[in-house]
């Protein structure tokens, strides 16, 4: 890692983590079926219920051992007509575990009095007999599924039959209820066994005993009631192992999640859930053990381990699966205690919240230097606030075990630095490389460390920013930097990012231009902010040790119409805590709006009237090329380079589901310079052909998913190359192109696609490559 110079110079569980599965139109519905026509519905799906149902009490009436397939996981997706399906299955207490569609027959049992409720089998009511939920009304469609309750064999909605209960006639496995199966279940009897795994696809304890003491489902709720419960619940969970001594909430259990070990087959894994901390912390300590792997949930692992990092003992705890919903992986290097004996288990619940963000909210995805919030009592500390996350520049990464590009690191930072962090956290970045002298910041995080700023008092970003309600904060321009140099300051900005400009300019005040820059990596120091005791703002730099400073970064500028012509100079440059503000005449700042609208360069000249010798200049030129992007990022087919190549996120999910997996588009990246996104080239009738093509190609391998993911090609890609009369589809994973077999269908899938549109045949020559991901299903 670079260590920094400073100088002075004058700043677990979530209740249901689904997937948010896309609500297609009927035009687009019907051209789904064209594709597939084979696509199984409802009616479907409930008869492989009922045949799970059967075999299930056939086992337990013989004595067999139960199955440990997750029954709810294959309801929506497998066809009980199909002998040959087979496939691995995971997202119940297993990682791995087989699966095939059953077929049996047996006699309807009668229906259960309420003393037998969990011990004798239901009769379970024809899905034909059930055309909306038995328990809210509301009505069934191709969207919203049918689900029988396991307990009283009614219908109901995914909202009242989301909960899960040991019952008897099935062998001591958990199945679906329905809320008010679940309420009698729990008044009933209290669990002996409260020992349960931590794992994001059920319920946890805390929520269990909760239901069983003083939840409201105790009584008749309504569907209001019932999912603002469950949104309420969700909260809660999601809040991590809370620590606050004004607070009465039941702490989550301190079990630590399920371990995933290899047994040395090639994608075959089992899971440990009996380990001790104590045993685990030794390994771990010893060097002796490679990296744990915690099971988040289906999918989404946490990777652990203790490292040795600038001198620094680390928890070095990584995410492995947050690709899959478009997000970036989270590195997390957090300095471990004096004689600390318990694992970080407060980060855990903070990557599943992040998970569950990313595939939940549409566009809320981290990225670098963006952040996310906790509640009080993280990591034993109330003033821990969160992290602000970075992409590593300088800082040396010897030594650690890192996902596949891209990633980010989290700093954690407290209650005082956020609002920084949400209104400039550039300045926080650079104000955290002060502090522990590296450039241009630490990628490891201190716990109960002292707040580097105080209230916000006399700083110019009180005129920029709104830092009550942060309705308006210091607009940003992606690759715009400034170098400051002796008597020359360049802001550069890149041309590709005029649309960007153009709406600053729109919506800035017409007396003052102020932007935000990004750190400027061809600087070797950069201007940074540091508070004082009283509160006051001082100016100071942070450099490269033992290398000379030439060119400094800034944080921002500020262009201001106050001068008047009297004034007697032409214009006035100064440095304001960590940016640059320029005072020029009205006349001066229209030219300059003028020169930015219409992509000009442009130069002001600072200095009194008449011009003398030891004059500044401030310039503004537009650049042909703007700084590196999508750095380390391969393509899947054939590793070919992704840098610098524009991507977009595909906030809308798509995705298809078969077999007990789903396949998942995530983005789609412009293989041509001149291809971008916001240019000519992109047309509402391309837009229209990538999303055709991305679900041609979902239908064409749904059959063949679990085939896939055995074969450890989880992430994959559609390489399209559309030139006049050419189409050329090229699909991959892992370096290599898929089997001809699977080429040879998608050619003739995605062929058709092309073909049968003809106002596709006169696009302009693009080249696209379409990124996704093979997963557990969850639903």
């Amino acid at each position: 890692m670079r260590q920094a110079v400073t100088a002075s110079l004058s700043v677990w569980g979530e209740r249901r983590f689904g997937y948010s599965t896309l609500k297609d139109s009927s035009e687009s519905l019907l051209d789904e079926r064209k594709l597939r026509p084979g696509l199984k519905e409802d009616s479907v799906i409930e008869e492989k219920e009922r045949a799970e149902n059967e075999q299930e009490q056939l086992e337990a009436v013989l004595g067999l051992p139960s199955s440990p397939v997750e029954d709810t996981h294959q309801t929506d997706s497998m066809d009980p007509s199909d002998p040959t399906l087979d496939c691995k299955k995971g997202g119940g207490m297993e990682a791995s575990l087989v699966c095939g569609g059953r077929k049996g027959s047996l006699g309807a049992l009668p229906m259960q009095r309420c003393s037998s409720l969990g011990t004798t089998a239901p009769q379970w009511v024809p899905d034909s007999q059930a055309p909306a939920c038995m328990k809210c009304g509301s009505k069934f469609s191709f969207t919203k599924r049918r689900h029988h309750c396991r307990a009283c064999g009614k219908v109901f909605c995914v909202v009242c039959c989301d909960l899960r209960y040991k019952l008897t006639h099935l062998g001591g496995k958990e199945g679906r209820v329905c809320v008010t199966c679940h309420s009698t279940l729990m008044n009933r009897t209290l669990r002996k066994d409260q020992k349960k795994v931590w794992f994001a696809d059920n319920l946890l304890p805390q929520s269990e005993s909760r239901s069983a003491n003083s939840s409201p489902l105790h009584r008749s709720v309504s569907h209001t009631e019932r999912a603002e419960l469950a949104q309420a619940e969700v909260s809660e969970l999601r809040a991590g192992d809370e620590v606050s001594s004004n607070s009465t909430k039941p702490t989550p259990p301190k079990d630590l999640p399920p371990i995933l070990t290899s047994t040395g087959v090639k994608g075959d894994y089992t899971l440990e859930e009996k380990r001790t901390e104590s045993s685990l912390l030794e390994e771990l300590e010893r060097g002796l053990a490679a990296p744990l792997v915690f099971v988040l949930n289906a999918n989404l692992l946490a990777v652990v381990k203790i490292v040795s990092y600038v001198n620094r003992r680390c928890w070095c705890v990584m995410s492995k699966g947050m690709h899959a919903v478009g997000q970036p992986e989270v590195v997390i290097l957090l300095q471990c205690l004096p004689e600390e004996k318990r694992f970080p288990t407060d980060i855990f619940n903070h990557f599943i919240q992040i998970y569950w963000d990313a595939q939940t909210a549409a566009g809320k995805l981290l990225n670098h230097l963006s952040h996310s919030l906790v509640s009080r009592g993280f990591l034993g500390n109330n003033e821990h606030a969160g992290f602000l996350y970075v992409r590593p520049t300088f800082q040396s990464l010897e030594g650690l075990p890192l996902p596949a590009p891209p990633f980010l690191f989290g700093v954690l930072m407290l209650r005082a630095e956020a609002p920084w962090a949400k209104a400039f956290p550039l300045r926080l970045m650079l104000r955290l490389g002060a502090e522990y002298r590296f450039y241009p910041c630490p990628l490891f995080s201190v716990r109960f460390r002292e707040p580097l700023f105080g209230p916000v008092n006399n700083s110019i970003m009180r005129l920029l920013v709104d830092f009550r309600f942060y309705r308006y904060t210091l607009p940003t321009v992606p690759g715009l930097v400034v170098d400051l140099e002796a008597r020359s300051t360049c802001i550069r900005i890149p041309k590709t990012r005029h649309p960007e400009l153009l709406k600053a300019l729109n919506k800035s005040n017409e007396r003052v231009l102020a932007l935000g820059a990004c750190f400027n990596e061809q600087a070797d120091s950069h201007l940074i902010c540091v508070q004082t005791a009283d509160g006051q703002y001082q100016t100071q730099a942070i450099s490269i040790h033992s290398q000379p400073r030439r060119v400094t970064g800034s944080c921002f500028f500020v262009f201001s119409g106050a001068l008047k012509p009297s004034s007697g100079y032409l214009a006035k440059s100064s440095i304001v805590e960590d940016g640059l503000m320029v005072q020029v005449t009205m006349e001066a700042l229209a030219d300059l709006r003028r020169s930015l609208r219409d992509m000009k360069d442009f130069t002001v000249t600072c200095g009194k009237l008449p011009p003398a010798e030891r004059q500044e200049y401030v310039h503004i030129q537009w650049q042909d090329e703007e700084p590196r992007f999508n750095k380390g990022i391969i393509s899947p087919i054939d590793g070919k380079s992704m840098e610098s190549l524009t991507n977009i996120k595909t906030h809308q999910r798509l995705e298809y589901r078969a077999n007990g997996k789903l396949i998942r588009w995530t983005e789609v990246f412009f293989l041509l310079k001149d291809q971008h996104p916001n240019g000519v080239n992109n047309h509402s009738s391309q837009n229209r052909l990538t999303e055709r093509l991305a679900r041609a190609f979902c239908l064409a391998l749904c059959q063949s998913l679990c085939l896939l993911k055995e074969d450890g090609m989880t992430k994959l890609a559609l390489r399209v190359t559309l030139d006049g009369q050419k189409m050329e589809f090229l699909a991959g994973s892992n370096g290599q192109r898929l089997p001809a077999p699977y080429q040879e269908c998608l050619n003739q899938s995605l062929t058709s696609v092309v073909q049968s549109n003809s106002q596709y045949q006169g696009l302009a020559a693009c080249q696209l490559e379409l990124i996704f991901y093979i997963l557990e299903d969850t639903s």
